[in-house]
């Protein structure tokens, strides 16, 4: 029955969807905003470095390069990143962020590159890895002898020796397009809860080193500066570099890449979706420890929860609060995240209230959710609203979907659900997931509203 509601309800959304996207032609190419790597007015110093890290620069800062994306029309800089050579034949490792805009939107972009010693060329990308956030590009044999063929490459460091925590490691890059830079931190692990691993490396990395290579006291690769932790002290994140090591390997061949990704950015994403739906629905819910709901919280295994409580002025209105997301989330454009999940409950006890006080502050909690607005990424969410019994509880759940513009396929779920049983108690729940399937977007609806049901207490009452 349950399953059959749900399906009445994304069916209506989705026909909706669909009408409402053949009535209007596709819009522009999303303008994008300026990413992390775009230069930023008086940047820091870089910090006085050690002689290991000055040796390992000294080393390998023939392989290293500023990235760069041109705007074609006026010839100026749109974003800056960094990259590392990996062959003798001038390709190079870098992130997919740093130059998506080219990989989106070729016709408007390009990509340059910029060594240490003051040389400079073209660049054309070969492949992306968007999950991942890494990309292969290849310098453009210029036929006069310039390029970057003979220049050396760095090596990755071999899988079956992995680091111990608290070593040494180094991040080189070109932070805030000041100058190229070695930073040097600590191997903490692999980020716990994370969907795919990440290193937590224990150093400062800066805008404009996205992409550069992270090395150890032997000069090999073990990671590729991707983020950091905003309003954290030396809390940064690394992609493995197993990961670079096999695009570089699968993708060294491969031919180069002229016109918009989109259809290979959806791919990409249409098979994350597709492991990252299937091993969280493997995952049975957790309790919530409420007294007369049982209401669904997942279990910790690649996302993050967090609780709070009534405060002291709540004026009579008790509620428990609790909200879990994944951390991680794929870049697609400058406005654009996607692949990830977040849920929240809370549960409210209106007794000292009663009824119609009660009924007043539930319903404006139901109707202050917000769930997006047309953008020139996404279509507007088109919603459907139904009654659902769960058990012998009742609640009232809304289904929406949003659809992806230049991702066919993908859209954008939320989940609306309370329970409609008591005139001075109840429960509001919100599931959000980007960038699903129409398939997956039933199946995680319908495990959602699943894990709404009495405590077995309240049922025996």
């Amino acid at each position: 029955m349950l399953k059959s509601c749900l399906k009445s309800l994304l069916g209506a959304a989705f026909a909706g969807l669909a009408l409402a996207a053949a009535a209007q032609s596709p819009p522009p190419a999303p303008a994008i905003a300026p990413n992390p790597q775009q230069p930023q007015a008086q940047p820091p110093q870089p910090p006085t470095v050690s002689a290991s890290a000055r040796r390992l620069y000294e080393r390998s800062k023939g392989q290293l390069l500023q990235i760069r994306t041109l705007l074609k029309t006026q010839d100026s800089q749109a974003s800056v990143g960094s990259g590392f050579l990996v062959s003798d034949d001038g390709h190079v490792v870098t992130n997919y962020h740093v130059i998506s805009q080219f990989a989106l939107e070729p016709d408007s972009y390009r990509l340059r590159y910029a060594t240490t010693d003051g040389q400079g060329g073209a660049l054309e990308l070969l492949d992306f890895d968007a999950r991942r956030d890494l990309a292969l590009l290849r310098a453009v044999d210029d036929g006069k002898g310039g390029g970057l063929k003979g220049r050396g490459a760095l090596a990755f460091r071999p899988q079956n020796q992995p680091l111990a925590k608290g070593e040494r490691i180094y991040s080189m890059g070109n932070p805030h397009d000041v100058a190229f830079a070695v930073v040097e931190g600590n191997y903490n692990g692999l980020v716990e809860r994370s969907f795919d691993p990440l290193i937590y490396y224990a150093g400062g990395i800066n805008p404009g080193m996205s992409g550069g290579p992270v090395l150890d006291e032997d000069g090999l690769v073990v990671g590729v500066n991707v983020s950091t932790l905003l309003f954290a002290q030396q809390v940064s994140f690394l992609v493995p570099g197993e990961f670079a090591e096999s695009l570089v390997k699968r993708s060294l061949a491969a031919k180069p890449i002229r016109t918009a990704a989109w259809s290979r950015l959806r791919d990409q994403l249409t098979r994350y979706q597709d492991e990252l739906v299937t091993r969280f629905l493997a995952a049975p819910w957790e309790s919530a420890n409420h007294d007369r709901y049982r209401l669904p919280v997942p279990k910790q295994d690649f996302m993050r929860c967090w609780g709070r409580g009534t405060s002291a002025d709540t004026k009579g209105l008790d509620f428990e609060r609790s909200q879990c997301r994944m951390d991680h989330a794929l870049f697609v454009s400058g406005n654009l995240q996607t692949g990830w999940l977040d849920m929240s409950h809370e549960a409210y006890d209106g007794s000292k209230l009663g009824a119609l006080r009660f009924a007043r502050q539930y319903t404006g909690s139901f109707r202050n959710e917000r769930l997006g607005s047309a953008d020139k990424s996404r279509t507007a969410p088109y919603c459907k609203e139904q009654f659902v019994d769960r058990d012998g509880l009742p609640l009232r759940a809304v289904v929406c979907l949003r659809a992806y513009r230049k991702l066919d396929g993908l859209h954008d779920l939320s989940v609306l659900v309370t329970t409609v049983d008591s005139p001075t108690e109840g429960a509001l729940g919100r599931f959000d997931a980007r960038g699903v399937s129409f398939d997956n977007a039933l199946k995680l609806a319908a495990h959602y509203l699943e894990g709404f049901a009495w405590t077995k207490s309240s049922k025996t009452k």
